[in-house]
């Protein structure tokens, strides 16, 4: 049976970020009006730059979710991988899941209610229990050689329609950065910040 849950209360500098990130994935086509009867309540995420991020409770329908068991891969079998190359890329999607569509007969599920009223996303929302995986599937389908998997993954974005990011791209660069859990890892490097 379908999960509905009443709106979170929210608090009012919360009520003016809603009303504007509601317009702005309505523009953008990731949500539409919904009459379903499903629906989670909306809550905020702080940031790191201070902004907020609207992000719907879906732990109720997360627990009726059959879970996609997609082997993520491990962190430290990735740097094993990357142990010994010399040339690196890192493509950052903008606002990555929102770019993937979700079947329309799932979209009902991902209903969510607001004071504004009720909507539903037309593309992966973040919340939802298989988002990572099926993101990473996509991501992880070619095991080719680097310039190839560059090829691959660029392709695939532009099939896709997913939009990268570039302020925050590195393309065939020798001094990319990683994350600094990387520290330890011999033959790495970091720079000043974090994505």
């Amino acid at each position: 049976a379908p999960v509905a849950r009443a709106p979170y209360r929210l608090a009012p500098s919360g009520i003016k970020d809603l009303s504007e990130q509601l317009k702005e994935l309505s523009d953008k086509g990731c949500i539409r009006p919904s009459s379903s009867p499903w629906g989670a309540p909306v809550l905020f995420v702080k940031k790191k730059d201070g902004s907020f991020r609207m992000c719907i409770d879906y732990r109720e329908l997360n627990k009726l979710t059959v879970k996609n068991r997609y082997p993520l891969p491990r962190i430290d079998d990735l740097f094993d991988q990357l142990q010994g190359s010399s040339v690196y890329s890192k493509i950052d999607l903008r606002a990555g899941y929102h770019q993937l569509r979700v079947r329309e007969e799932d979209i009902p599920k991902m209903a969510f209610k607001t004071r504004y009223g009720q909507y539903e996303f037309q593309s992966m929302p973040f919340g939802l229990t298989n988002t990572p995986v099926v993101f990473m599937d996509l991501m992880n389908r070619d095991e080719k050689e680097h310039e190839e998997h560059l090829k691959a993954i660029l392709e695939l974005l532009k099939k896709e329609e997913l939009y990268a990011k570039f302020s925050k791209c590195e393309i065939l660069d020798s001094q990319s950065t990683v994350p600094r859990s990387c520290d330890q890892q011999p033959g790495y490097s970091h720079g000043s910040h974090q994505d």
